[in-house]
């Protein structure tokens, strides 16, 4: 599965993902926990940006990999490592939460990304 995902920072310089059809709380699209300091390495500190994000091999792309599946009681969703960012050695570690699950509609081993 592919899908472009627009991401802008709010008024308070916090980073959101933008799901229209998310159902739930406006707080569940905030990116926190390393996802959030990844979006200021890709929009280069600007307001937003737009990822191709995929579960499949997708060319040029940079390659999340799920290192902890998190319970329900511990937030949800996953625990991912960034070895790499545009061929600098990062070892980021990030958390996405369970609208990565709705999204994809499970919680992908690896998460393919790149600027759309």
């Amino acid at each position: 599965m592919e899908r472009a995902i627009r991401f802008y920072k709010n008024a308070k310089g916090q980073w959101y993902a933008d799901i229209p059809e998310w159902n739930g709380d406006l707080e569940d699209l905030q990116m926190v926990e390393g996802a959030d300091t990844l979006l200021e390495w890709v929009s280069k500190s600007k307001e937003e940006c737009t990822l191709l994000m995929a579960d499949n091999r997708i060319e040029d792309a940079e390659i999340l990999t799920l290192i902890y599946a998190r319970e329900t009681n511990l937030g949800g969703g996953g625990d991912y490592i960034l070895e790499t960012f545009q061929g600098d050695f990062k070892n980021h570690k990030l958390w996405l939460c369970n609208v990565t699950e709705f999204v994809f509609k499970q919680l992908p081993e690896k998460i393919y990304f790149k600027e759309a």
